[in-house]
């Protein structure tokens, strides 16, 4: 974990031992950031110094499907990152974004939330490509980064070390020291949904952002892993249009299951690996073990 400067650790203090929050421009509550003491308003405005934050005040806002997919299409790596972290294409997922980001759970009151859309993150040339749903509420949602701050988080990044894919097995908030190796994660719909349920027009609005993104790390890929059958169909989706060959009928998804996916040019296919999701429901009930998750990522790894 990033230590606080003095500065930022007297800011911290002085603020626990007063109100934990105070009024900023236009009085917006300012928070300190977890890690660095820094304010924050929730959500956070693009470029005023969250780390990780790959947007600033000049990166294009998506206002519609229209725009996700101009701004998406032929954008580099860093343009899709930092565009699809500051999109409001779809008013629903904006409006329960930001009104998490602003209400708060009550065991992170004293925190500032991002309240974007969480970006893929990771490898630029990965070897390992995982396929999520979308952020948690009170998860990436919060911290800035997909799949931390949660239980579903522990269980991934926990695994992915094990398997040699991460430097680090826990994951407490973007500019937390966690790197990937090899190794991108993305979710298919980058704002957190109510009760995790975006509908397919939200789906379809936030896929160019996706494609985009796959398309321009899938020459490295040899291994996808998809968490659960919301990101199973997404990945034969992206993957299909991204010009791999998708069997028909479409494989079914389970735990365990995978399809090997050939390119039309005939270099290296893509194993396409499927895991039930990490949530706290499977993994309290035993559904999934870390056996179970160990498993999936350890035959990711392997070369290929």
């Amino acid at each position: 974990m990033r230590q606080q400067s003095p500065n930022a650790a007297a800011r911290t203090r002085r603020t626990h031992r007063g109100s934990a929050e105070r009024p900023g421009r236009m009085g917006r509550v300012l928070l300190p950031h977890p890690l660095t003491g820094e304010p924050f308003p929730s959500p956070v405005p693009p470029g005023t110094g969250w780390p990780g934050d790959p947007a600033d005040a000049d990166t294009p806002v998506a206002a519609s499907a229209g725009d996700v997919s101009r701004l998406a299409a032929g954008a580099s790596l860093p343009q899709v990152v930092a565009r699809s972290s500051v999109c409001r294409a779809c008013p629903r997922l904006v409006a329960w974004r930001e009104d998490v980001a602003r209400e708060k759970r009550k065991s992170f009151a004293d925190q500032p939330y991002w309240g974007r859309p969480t970006p893929g993150w990771g490898d630029p040339r990965p070897r390992v490509l995982v396929f999520g749903l979308a952020p948690a509420a009170n998860g990436g949602n919060r911290t800035g980064r997909v799949f931390t701050g949660d239980r579903s988080g522990d269980w991934l990044y926990a695994a992915l070390h094990r398997a040699g894919l991460a430097n680090q097995p826990t994951a407490t908030h973007a500019g937390d020291g966690l790197e990937l190796i090899g190794t991108r994660i993305i979710a298919a719909v980058r704002c957190a949904p109510p009760d995790n349920k975006p509908t397919p027009e939200e789906r379809d609005a936030c896929a160019p952002w996706l494609d985009r993104e796959v398309e321009v790390v899938l020459p490295t890929v040899r291994a996808a892993v998809a968490l659960g059958s919301f990101a199973w169909a997404a990945a034969l989706r992206t993957l299909g249009r991204a010009g791999l060959t998708v069997p028909r009928p479409r494989p079914v998804f389970g735990h365990g299951a995978e399809v090997t996916l050939y390119r039309e040019d005939g270099s290296a296919p893509v194993r396409l690996i499927g895991s039930y999701h990490p949530s706290q429901q499977n993994t309290f009930t035993g559904k999934l073990t870390a056996e179970m998750l160990d498993d999936v990522f350890t035959r990711a790894a392997e070369p290929g």
